[in-house]
C-alpha cells in the first residue's frame, strides 16, 4: 500500500478529494514539499537518523546535531528537546526553537498495551536512576516519559531497552504511535474479546516500517475490547472497540477522526464489525488512506480528523473499502454505554483465571525511577510476573493470588501508591507542563499533586467520580476538553493586574457515558493560586444543585453561568 509519488493524479482522482491542489494530498499528485516538516522528511527518513545518533552525536556530543535532525527526525525514535529551565510562560511562544532547547532530552519508551513484565519495569526504573535523575512519568498513553536524557547516553537506553524487548522507536513524529490496548486485555472477567494478536500482528508489520513512517502527522490508535471502553476511544485516530455482533459474534465497532489539540472532534463511526483477524488488514487500511490523502499543507490540519470531517463517514468507508481493503465491510452494532464512570481499572478485581488483578494510583501519573523498581519488587514477590499502565496514568499488577492480595495492597501504599484513592487523587490528570515542555505556559504536575492535597483537606468526604485534567498549553496533551473539570494553562490577571499562571476553565466534558466537550463559560479563567477555591465552590454546588445520581457533567451543562463561577 506504499504510496507512489512518481505517478501523476488523473483528473477524476482530484475531484474525488473535494480539496484544491494545495492540500498537500499524495493521492492526488501533490508531492512538492509545502513545509518545513515535509520538506525535512522528503529529504530523509526520519527512521534513518538512528544510524547518525549511534554512530556521530552520540560520540561528538549536543553541539554536532544537525537542526533538522534535533527539532524533527529525533522524534523518530522518541526524542524531544526538553524546555531550558527558568524561561518563564510568558516567553514561550516569543522565543526562537534553539533559545527554547536545552542540551538534554525528553525520551519516551513506547509501551503498546501498556504490556510489561516485572523485569521491564526494573529495567525502565533502572535507566531512570542512571540517566535520567529519577524521572519517569507515566503518560495518558500507557508509555512511559523520561527527562534530562544526554544524547551521549541514548545508544547504550537503546540497548537496555531493546535486551528485554521494549523501544522507543516512533514514539514520537509523523508516526504510528503507541497502540493503546485495555490493561486488563486476556484477563478481565467481563472482556468481550482481547485485541491483543491484533495489537502484535499491527507492530510487526507497520512499526518501523518506511511504507508508513512519513504521514502528514501523528497516528493515534486504540483497540480494546472491555466494556468499559478503557482506551479513550472517541479521540484517537482510529478505534476498534469491542462489540457482540448478532450473528457473527464478538469482534470490533470500527472509528475513526478522533482528536482534541485546539481543534477538537469526537470519532466517528464507520458502522462497521471487524472479526479479530482481519484488525490489522483495517489498520493497514486506515493508516495508508491518511499517508496517501491527509492534508500535508498546513500543520494545523494535518490530522486525520479533518480529512474525515471533510469527507463524512460513507465516504470514507467507500474508499477504505474499494481502494484499500478491494472488499466489504460487515455492518455492525455500535458499543453499549459502559455501567460505571471509572474506566481506569483502580482497585482489587477477580480475573477470569481466579486470580485477582490490583490497579493503583500514583499522583498525576508522576513517578521516579527508585520507585518504579520497588514496584517491580513488589509485584514478584507477590507471585505477579506481570503489570499493565493505563490510559489515565494509573497502574495494574496482575496474576495475584487471592491470599496474597492484601499484603500486596499494603506494599503498594507504603510507596504511596493507593489502590483505594480519593476521588481526587484518582480523577486527576497532567500534562508535563512547564518544567520540561517547551510548548507549556504553567506548571502542571506539581500543582495538581498540590491540589489533590488541598482537596483531601478541605472536602474529605466527597465521593463522587470526578475528573480534573491541567494542561499547561492549549494542546490538551492531558484532554482538558473531555474532563468534568478541564484546566487549560494560560497567563492571566490576578485581582491586582500582575500577570500570573492560571487557567481557562472548561466544565462537563465526558467520554464513555455521553461523550462530549466541556463548556466554556464565558470570561471563566482562574488564577493558579484561586484553583482549590474554585473547585471546591463548584464541587459544593454540584451537591448542592444535583438530582438523584445526577454526574457532574450533566449537572455542569444545565447550572447557570453564575452556579459555574
Amino acid at each position: 500500500m506504499a504510496a507512489t509519488p512518481e505517478k501523476p493524479a488523473s483528473a477524476t482522482a482530484r475531484r474525488k478529494t473535494g480539496r484544491h491542489r494545495g492540500e498537500g494530498q499524495w493521492a492526488v499528485g501533490h508531492f512538492t514539499p509545502l513545509n518545513g516538516n515535509e520538506q525535512f522528511k522528503k529529504d530523509d527518513d526520519g527512521l534513518n537518523v538512528r544510524t547518525r545518533i549511534e554512530t556521530i552525536y552520540s560520540k561528538a556530543g549536543f553541539d554536532s546535531i544537525d537542526p533538522n535532525d534535533l527539532r524533527g527526525r529525533m522524534r523518530w525514535w522518541g526524542l524531544y528537546t526538553q524546555r531550558k529551565p527558568g524561561i518563564d510562560g510568558g516567553k514561550t511562544a516569543i522565543l526562537e526553537p534553539e533559545e527554547l532547547d536545552d542540551e538534554y532530552f525528553m525520551l519516551r519508551v513506547r509501551i503498546d498495551g501498556g504490556r510489561l513484565t516485572t523485569e521491564q519495569l526494573r529495567v525502565i526504573g533502572e535507566i531512570s536512576q542512571e540517566f535520567a535523575r529519577g524521572t519517569a512519568d507515566i503518560t495518558d498513553r500507557q508509555n512511559v516519559q523520561y527527562h534530562w536524557i544526554r544524547i551521549e547516553d541514548v545508544p547504550e537506553i537503546w540497548n537496555r531497552l531493546e535486551a528485554v524487548g521494549l523501544s522507543t522507536t516512533e514514539a514520537c513524529g509523523d508516526t504510528p504511535r503507541v497502540i493503546l490496548g485495555s490493561p486488563v486485555a486476556g484477563i478481565a472477567e467481563d472482556e468481550i474479546i482481547d485485541g491483543t494478536p491484533a495489537i502484535d500482528e499491527i507492530q510487526r508489520r507497520i512499526i518501523g516500517n518506511k511504507d508508513f513512517s512519513n504521514l502528514p502527522r501523528k497516528f493515534k490508535s486504540a483497540i480494546s475490547g472491555s466494556p468499559l471502553l478503557d482506551v479513550a476511544h472517541e479521540i484517537n485516530d482510529i478505534s476498534f472497540v469491542g462489540v457482540h455482533h448478532p450473528e457473527h459474534g464478538p469482534g470490533f465497532d470500527l472509528w475513526v477522526g478522533g482528536g482534541l489539540s485546539t481543534n477538537p472532534k469526537l470519532g466517528v463511526r464507520l458502522g462497521a464489525w471487524v472479526p479479530l483477524d482481519e484488525v490489522p488488514d483495517v489498520y493497514e487500511g486506515v493508516i495508508s488512506i491518511f499517508r496517501d490523502y491527509g492534508y500535508r499543507r498546513l500543520r494545523n490540519r494535518a490530522r486525520l480528523k479533518f480529512l474525515v470531517a471533510d469527507w463524512g463517514a460513507e465516504k470514507f468507508r467507500k474508499v477504505l473499502e474499494d481502494e484499500y481493503l478491494k472488499r466489504e465491510l460487515v455492518d455492525g452494532p455500535a458499543p453499549e454505554q459502559p455501567v460505571q464512570q471509572w474506566r481506569d481499572h483502580v482497585g482489587v478485581h477477580r480475573q477470569k483465571d481466579g486470580r485477582f488483578y490490583v490497579g493503583f494510583a500514583p499522583r498525576v501519573g508522576r513517578v521516579d525511577g527508585a520507585t518504579l523498581t520497588k514496584i517491580a519488587d513488589v509485584a514478584q514477590a507477590h507471585g505477579s510476573g506481570r503489570l499493565r499502565t493505563t490510559a489515565e496514568q494509573k497502574m495494574i499488577v496482575l496474576d495475584v493470588d487471592e491470599a496474597r492480595v492484601e499484603s500486596l495492597v499494603a506494599g503498594l501504599e507504603a510507596l504511596d501508591l493507593q489502590v483505594k484513592p480519593s476521588p481526587f487523587r484518582r480523577g486527576t490528570m497532567a500534562c508535563t507542563g512547564i518544567e520540561f515542555c517547551k510548548l507549556a505556559i504553567v506548571e502542571t504536575k506539581a500543582r495538581g499533586a498540590s491540589l489533590i492535597d488541598e482537596l483531601e483537606r478541605r472536602i474529605p468526604d466527597f465521593d463522587e467520580p470526578i475528573t480534573i485534567n491541567i494542561n499547561g498549553c492549549p494542546n490538551a496533551c492531558a484532554r482538558i476538553q473531555v474532563a468534568d473539570i478541564g484546566l487549560k494553562g494560560q497567563l492571566v490577571l490576578d485581582d491586582e493586574g500582575n500577570q500570573v499562571e492560571g487557567y481557562q476553565v472548561h466544565l462537563g466534558g465526558a467520554l464513555g457515558l455521553e461523550a462530549g466537550f466541556g463548556r466554556k463559560v464565558r470570561g471563566l479563567k482562574v488564577t493558579a493560586d484561586e484553583l482549590p477555591d474554585y473547585i471546591e465552590r463548584v464541587l459544593g454546588r454540584f451537591q448542592e444543585q444535583r438530582e438523584d445520581g445526577e454526574r457532574f457533567a450533566t449537572w455542569a451543562a444545565r447550572a447557570s453561568e453564575e452556579a459555574l463561577s
